[in-house]
């Protein structure tokens, strides 16, 4: 997302959220009208009207005819439709927060609950356990298949509850079991975090 694409998302919402601005929409998808008729109809000064038009005119939602010392206003209906399918859009609202660290949480979690290779504690939040739960999958060599008791050694290494480790690992489906032989799958693993 370009800088300008995301100062025209901003300006949008901003323009919007409004509430005056919001109901000079909503009075314009009507009808036209002067600057006058929504001071009057919104109660509102007219001085304020005139801002708010304003914003609502550098947008492009709003345009204005001058007939001698008369201003009339009318809704741009097709900008509106336009404006919010751009910013609108799926794309546009991500691409928003691609400068963003994603990484940021996973980081987080780590220092909070990995010291070297040792889990201090095993998270009661769903999304940090999933955090937790990759990167000890991480430590468990893909297709190799582990006994109960091999595995149980190869997690004790970093946290002793073992039962506890190997039961989520694999009702998350990053370890698949099969008649208490355990197993890390190549290919089709989930990524939790």
């Amino acid at each position: 997302m370009t800088e300008s694409d995301l100062n025209t998302l901003l300006d949008f919402f901003k323009a919007l959220a409004n509430e005056s601005r919001l109901r000079i929409v909503g009075v314009l998808a009507r009808r036209e009208a002067t600057v006058g008729e929504l001071a009057a109809l919104l109660d509102l000064k007219e001085p304020t009207v005139s801002h708010h038009l304003a914003r609502l005119r550098d947008l492009g939602l709003v345009t204005r005819t001058i007939d001698g010392t008369t201003h009339t206003y009318r809704l741009c209906a097709q900008r509106i439709e336009a404006l919010s399918k751009q910013v609108l859009s799926s794309d546009t609202v991500a691409a928003a927060t691609a400068s963003l660290d994603h990484d940021a949480f996973a980081a987080k979690v780590h220092d909070s609950f990995i010291d070297g290779e040792r889990l201090v504690a095993i998270p009661a939040s769903r999304r940090k356990r999933e955090v937790i739960l990759q990167w000890l999958v991480e430590r468990i060599e893909p297709d190799h298949h582990y006994g109960e008791l091999e595995l149980n050694a190869l997690i004790k290494q970093h946290h002793p509850d073992t039962a506890t480790l190997r039961r989520e690992l694999v009702g998350a489906g990053l370890l698949v079991r099969e008649k208490s032989v355990y197993w890390r799958p190549s290919e089709g693993v989930p990524t939790l975090a």
